[in-house]
């Protein structure tokens, strides 16, 4: 992954494509790579929506390679939602696709001076920008279809919904799986907003005729993938858990936990949590049966495999298997506990274009500010799709939660630097509030899963409604979390490299057989560190301060049960994050 594929929407007479080398780029790769073009060529008091922001799509340092796990793309850009920097990750065959292209990322860069949407299609032959109005307006599964009409089966496609092209806040970038379904997503931050502003509707990447990059050590690199896999395997968490109950394995978990956010974040559990569980899905999904039901990849060399797919009643498919993060967003906290009706506003998400943490956390906004009953799916499921006809209403609500609670004057609103919380609640779980308050990139639990080590047990253990250890905890996470970030690998394999320092070896080997250059932990730490200062600092040039790395108010006053405890971490610590 030698060149950068630029492509200037706004260029006289169309857009335009231009290679060029990866020239001060080189080295970076995944969220290292968009962090650092975002900060160095992105005027930080810019409009996101305008022609100065970019959007840099990126495949991590190890995808398109044999490593295990090593198929995560980063998507980049100054976020419409938080006003900061923004990276946001996906699965799906791209990653790998375009790395085996030999590009380190593409970026979209200007404003078309018209309406007109385009495709780009990416080969070993070279790239093609093609106006493509009949694309508009379609949702990413019509999109879709229509592009492998035109290109056959073989390829990997990106691409947005109607949200991105109303550039809607909440928008996500849609990336393929397997089986060529828009089912995997850069979700946070409203990516797919940026997308829509560059009049960008779809990307095809066919890689026929490349071959796989191969390691610059490869015996090293071999015996390094054996044992790396071998960790996943044997870790009860990955090896065992999430392959047969998926992500939604851990419904069950945080709700005994008295952490699962139920009703707008208004209480800890959910009384119809059985009936959406990981095992309850699992269950259901078997029953009624299907190609890769309760387990499935959602792209080329993954071990885990927990992801799935989703059938109704009469065996007809619905979407993929609904994560935990979304089973939780359109379930427990709407109060909805109904599977169908939870896939169904899956489905409705993934085909629009929208994050699903964004929009369950908006609809549960929505329904406290009197819209709709709490429970009530049916009406879930209308106000989701007032935002694919782009109504007024509709308008409001993919803007997010925090427009939303602005508009409709609710004071529980579950953001920070206007991106909604996922399925923890920061008081029961105080790492997880840790994180939610201090990332860069607004709360988002990925960017330091501090839950594995407050609930699961991960890497030892820290009492989770006890503030003592959170600071600390969420430093090392947001670190290792975000190099990670940058080798394409999945943040699921933080669960067996937290527990076998063998595992965590064979990743550090991995990737100095692939490069070459030696890699040692402490350089692990380093990269997370230098990524994370350049995250920082081009915040701080937006505008941001202390201020921002805060919860809401109402989780420091508002005892939450079961356990009545308040989010007791204080600001000054929450200060004293970055401090290394």
């Amino acid at each position: 992954m030698d060149k950068i594929l630029r492509i200037d929407v706004g260029a006289q007479g169309g857009p335009k494509a231009d290679v060029t080398p990866i020239g001060d780029y080189a080295g970076f790769a995944g969220r290292g790579l968009t962090s650092a073009i975002v900060a160095k060529e992105v005027p930080p008091l810019c409009h996101p929506l305008g022609e100065d922001n970019k959007l840099i799509i990126a495949p991590g340092l190890l995808s398109g390679s044999a490593a295990a796990m090593s198929g995560r793309i980063s998507v980049g850009c100054k976020s419409p939602l938080t006003g900061g920097i923004k990276e946001a990750n996906s699965g799906g065959q791209a990653s790998q696709v375009l790395a085996r292209l030999g590009y380190a990322a593409i970026v979209l860069e200007g404003k078309p001076s018209d309406d007109t949407i385009y495709k780009v299609c990416i080969n070993k032959d070279g790239v093609k920008v093609e106006a493509d109005n009949s694309l508009k307006m379609l949702g990413n599964y019509d999109t879709v279809e229509k592009l492998i009409q035109e290109f056959g089966d073989k390829i990997a496609t990106i691409s947005i919904g109607q949200a991105g092209e109303m550039k809607l806040a909440a928008a996500s970038v849609a990336f393929s799986d397997m089986e060529l379904r828009p089912t995997r997503h850069a979700g946070r931050g409203g990516v797919g907003a940026v997308m829509g502003a560059k009049q960008i509707k779809a990307i095809v990447l066919d890689d026929s005729g490349m071959s796989r990059r191969e390691p610059a050590d490869p015996e090293k690199f071999k015996a390094a993938n054996k044992e790396f896999v071998a960790g996943l395997k044997k870790h009860p968490v990955s090896g065992e858990g999430m392959p047969a109950y998926g992500t939604n394995v851990l419904t069950n978990v945080i709700n005994e936990a008295g952490g699962y956010p139920t009703n707008n974040f208004s209480i800890g559990q959910f009384e119809g949590a059985s009936k959406i569980s990981g095992e309850a899905q699992a269950e259901l999904e078997n029953a009624r049966g299907g190609e890769g039901s309760a387990t499935h990849g959602c792209h080329k060399g993954c071990v885990i495999r927990c992801s799935g797919t989703f059938y109704d009643k009469d065996g007809n498919y619905v979407t993929k298997q609904p994560e935990y993060e979304t089973v939780w967003a359109h379930g427990g906290n709407c109060g909805i506990d109904d599977l169908d009706a939870i896939a169904a506003l899956d489905r409705l998400d993934d085909d629009f274009g929208l994050d699903t943490i964004e929009m369950g956390a908006t609809i549960g906004v929505a329904m406290e500010a009197g819209l709709a009953e709490f429970g009530d799916a049916q009406a879930a499921i209308k106000l989701v799709k007032e935002v694919g006809e782009g109504t007024a209403l509709g308008r409001v609500l993919g803007s997010g939660a925090a427009v939303t609670g602005k508009v409709f004057s609710v004071e529980r609103v579950p953001v920070v630097k206007g991106q909604s919380m996922p399925a923890y609640d920061p008081r029961a779980v105080q790492g997880i509030g840790v994180t939610y308050a201090t990332t860069t990139m607004g709360a988002d639990h990925t960017a330091g899963y501090a839950v594995a080590t407050n609930i699961l047990g991960v890497g030892g253990s820290v009492d989770p409604q006890k503030p003592e250890g959170q600071i600390e905890l969420s430093r090392n996470l947001q670190i290792a979390t975000t190099a990670i970030d940058c080798t394409g690998m999945c943040l699921f394999i933080a669960f067996p490299i937290l527990d076998q320092p063998e595992t965590f070896q064979a990743l550090v080997d991995l990737i100095s057989g692939f490069t070459g250059q030696e890699m040692t932990a402490d350089g692990v730490t380093e990269l997370g560190k230098a990524v994370l200062t350049c995250e920082r600092d081009f915040n701080a040039r937006a505008g941001m301060t202390p201020k921002d790395d805060r919860l809401p108010e109402y989780f420091k006053k508002e005892a939450l049960a079961p356990h009545n405890i308040t989010f007791n971490v204080k600001d000054e610590e929450l200060d004293t994050v970055f401090n290394w």
